[in-house]
């Protein structure tokens, strides 16, 4: 079960995380850009001889991803200020979420406050409830567990919607992903790792020395790195307690989309489903055999 962090001070990381970042199709919180916004517009307009449209449409890719990022920005953005106005249970309305953070995309309103409770919901384990229609007034049920069925964790709520995005990150990033990537990461989910927070207590000691200490995470230097450089993967906890299935699943929810989205993380997911069934399959027959065998020798025993 994952214990609760402590509340002491820890100095300030200088890690640097990747620039924001994230394409259609990829998991803005859990992967990093692959390319970079101004090297695509300076390769077209070294082409002396490219066409305008070229440099149109170069123009126009640019622009849909500074708004995919601001959009992301806001809804991180606004998950953190409804968690803070919870903290006083007073209503929230859909006019002070306006005013103080979604400001001109109000006209996405209704996309950035789903996106929201999808975080709300399966990172921070509570429920955005709308009780009053008339006035669009808010409010946060923390009812819910982020994933009911995994008990084996403790059911901890924020801090186990936390350790799912961390071994999101991880899985999308092939398995293993750097420190940097973990607290560029948070920052962009309004959690600085350093920081005290309110419901994780100071993040980098909750990883470092619950998640990392109970064996959820792997914590390790990379080789031939000057300055030292680490890395995190999945501890053996995770192995046994949560399926890749379950993680990638997790990931697909918080961005709408299905599973299959992610081609290769789904096939490697099928895998270890697949791999998991034999081993409980094997599991079953062999106390089935020594259940069998126990009983053949009471008989021989009277």
């Amino acid at each position: 079960m994952l214990q609760k962090p402590e509340s002491g001070g820890l100095p300030v990381s200088q890690a640097k995380g990747e620039k924001d970042g994230g394409h259609d199709g990829e998991p803005q919180a859990l992967t990093a850009s692959r390319e970079s916004p101004r090297e695509d517009l300076g390769a077209v307009r070294e082409e002396g001889c490219a066409e305008p449209a070229l440099t149109r449409r170069g123009a126009g890719a640019l622009a849909r991803r500074r708004a995919y990022r601001r959009l992301n920005r806001t809804v991180a953005e606004l998950v953190q200020f409804l968690l803070v106005k919870d903290k006083k249970k007073s209503p929230i309305t859909r006019s002070e979420m306006v005013k103080y953070v979604i400001g001109d995309l109000k006209d996405l309103f209704p996309e950035i406050i789903a996106r929201a409770a999808e975080h709300l919901r399966y990172v921070f384990g509570f429920q955005l409830k709308q009780f009053d229609r008339k006035h669009h007034t808010y409010i946060l049920t923390n009812k819910l567990k982020p994933l009911e069925e995994e008990e084996d964790l403790g059911g901890d709520g924020p801090r186990l919607g936390l350790l799912m995005m961390i071994l999101g990150l991880i899985y999308m990033k092939g398995n293993s992903a750097r420190e940097a990537q973990v607290w560029e990461m948070l920052r962009r989910l309004g959690v600085h790792p350093s920081k005290y927070h309110f419901l994780f207590g100071y993040p980098k000691r909750l990883i470092m020395e619950d998640f990392v200490q109970q064996r959820y995470l792997n914590y390790r230097r990379l080789p031939h790195t000057n300055p030292p450089e680490y890395e995190f993967s999945w501890g053996p906890r995770s192995n046994l307690e949560i399926s890749k299935m379950k993680v990638l699943g997790f990931v697909a929810k918080l961005h709408k989309k299905e599973p299959q989205h992610w081609p290769a993380q789904y096939g490697e997911a099928l895998a270890d489903e697949a791999d998991r069934a034999r081993a409980k399959a094997r599991a079953e027959a062999s106390m089935r055999a020594r259940a069998r065998a126990s009983a053949r020798a009471s008989v021989h025993r009277w």
